[in-house]
């Protein structure tokens, strides 16, 4: 890699990091400075996206614990909730169009529904990092948080995985017996110590794993999700999920760049991505907020949780990549989303700051909404 690249990106997630953002968007910013420059991506950054990617898919599936999405207001929160934003989000995108606006362009049903599903997502890394700031991992609400984003990043990768015009081979039904290695991978796990060993095993269990499905005709990122599964609730999945952490973020600084590095925003790109965000993540909070009291949530609870998850995601913006590859929508609408998930990081920091505080203020209001 460029050593240009990790200068642009070191020194633009540093200052990011310093006004209290997530570092990617700097490596975002990067991407455009990069892009300003003259300077083009290349195979060496592309293959360090997809590695990325596919290390947050399996460390994913390592943190996968099924007993915890069965609950109702983790499961029914993220169906419903997506199910609503979309068909609104569709119904917005398409009105231009139908009224002669061309300023977003001639969006169809289908470009549209495949921004408003990149859009449906919330972040992963930004709940995590402001939950922890917080100590709140272990609490009701964080818990809840992290279980609905779980089930949005479970619908993201079927959606990669069909997104993709590859056929499954016949091969592909040997991958039925991966379950009778578990235990044999499991011993591997426990006696690879606690050093590089062990992030040399679970680096290869995920890139040699997607390979492994690549092979049959089945997705990559599939297959790296799959093994991750395999191995989770294991007495080393966890400290194997932690030990690729600072890894994964790596190689994710790849993926980032690589989406900003391709074209600089325009005045247009600007105004939507403002407008997505004013306009659309109250929206979002509204409707994560009124779907978690129905579920018989406090209102504390539902507040706390829907203030973590109004926000885009970084998995929107690998949803929409794969919608630029496949020809569905521009390559105008990438960037527009990266922008959007940017500003929504910085409105969701200070949000989310005062939460609390917030809370103090409208509680006698917001628990007009509890069920009894």
């Amino acid at each position: 890699m460029d050593p240009l690249w990790l200068l642009v990106a070191l020194v633009l997630g540093f200052i990011a990091q310093q006004i209290r953002l997530p570092p990617l968007v700097g490596f975002l910013s990067a991407g455009f400075a990069l892009h300003a420059l003259g300077i083009e991506g290349g195979p060496v950054l592309e293959k360090f996206a997809d590695v990325g990617v596919t290390l947050l898919l399996f460390t994913i599936g390592l943190k996968l614990r099924l007993r915890s999405l069965l609950a109702p207001e983790v499961w029914r929160t993220a169906s419903i909730h997506m199910a609503l934003l979309i068909v609104m989000l569709v119904v917005l995108l398409v009105i231009p169009t139908l009224i002669g606006l061309s300023w977003l362009g001639a969006l169809d049903w289908q470009a549209a529904a495949v921004i408003a599903f990149a859009l449906s997502f919330s972040s992963t890394v930004f709940a995590v990092k402001t939950l922890e700031e917080r100590g709140e991992m272990k609490s009701r609400h964080g818990q809840v948080a992290i279980g609905i984003l779980i089930i949005q990043d479970i619908i993201a990768v079927i959606f990669l995985t069909f997104a993709t015009d590859k056929s499954p081979t016949l091969w592909a039904l040997a991958l039925l017996s991966l379950p009778f290695f578990r235990q044999v991978f499991n011993h591997f796990m426990e006696r690879s110590g606690h050093g590089e060993v062990l992030i040399l095993f679970g680096m290869f269990m995920a890139i040699g794993g997607g390979e492994l499905f690549d092979l049959v005709g089945m997705k990559a990122d599939f297959g790296a999700l799959i093994i991750g599964i395999m191995l989770s609730g294991q007495r080393k999945s966890d400290e194997l999920s932690r030990s690729l952490l600072n890894l994964k973020d790596l190689f994710l600084t790849g993926f980032f760049l690589s989406i900003g590095i391709n074209a600089l925003p325009t005045m247009i790109d600007i105004v939507i991505a403002v407008g997505l965000v004013l306009l659309v993540l109250p929206i979002k909070a509204v409707l994560f907020f009124g779907i978690l009291t129905r579920s018989r949530l406090r209102a504390r609870t539902a507040y706390l949780s829907a203030a973590s998850l109004a926000n885009y995601s970084e998995f929107g913006l690998i949803v929409a990549a794969v919608g630029v590859g496949a020809g569905w929508i521009d390559q105008q609408w990438l960037m527009i989303i990266a922008i959007s998930l940017s500003f929504s990081f910085v409105l969701g920091s200070v949000v989310n700051a005062h939460a609390h505080d917030l809370y103090a203020t409208f509680e006698h209001y917001l628990h007009s909404f509890k069920t009894e």
